[in-house]
């Protein structure tokens, strides 16, 4: 058995990229702001070398390894708690997911993003990028 493990941040800050990465897949994965329209869904089977040493030594009928699915989810943006962007459904996939591993972006000021230009204030950036994306989880 498994779990699920949604992909999250701000637009264009390379989930799609780090989704294929993990999972094989070949989604669009472009430098413009939402890129992703909807979410994306992608398995991978966890190795164990454990899970192994136990089939080779009970020799069952068959070994079955556990699954991390990876959930791409399009960018949060300001105000999606009112709709706006992909608004409560970008919040219901978060409801969703077991875990999720939060994408920040980190040094790149001149990088497109859908709120504007973000100001880069060195290694506050990160944590401003953070901040935002903490808020809006707990609105």
């Amino acid at each position: 058995m498994g779990f699920n493990c949604g992909i999250v941040g701000l637009p264009n800050v390379g989930k799609s990229t780090i989704f294929n990465s993990l999972t094989a897949a070949h989604v669009l994965a472009e430098n413009y702001p939402f890129c992703t329209k909807d979410h994306n869904e992608g398995m991978v089977q966890v190795p164990d070398k454990r899970l192994n040493d136990i089939a080779d030594k009970f020799k069952p009928e068959r070994t079955v390894p556990t699954t991390v699915e990876f959930v791409d989810i399009a960018g949060l943006v300001k105000n999606a708690h009112s709709g706006e962007g992909l608004g409560n459904k970008f919040l219901g996939f978060i409801r969703e997911v077991y875990s999720y591993d939060e994408l920040t972006k980190m040094g790149d000021e001149h990088a497109i993003h859908a709120a504007g230009r973000i100001r880069s204030e060195g290694r506050d950036y990160v944590i401003k990028d953070g901040d935002i994306i903490h808020f809006k989880f707990n609105v």
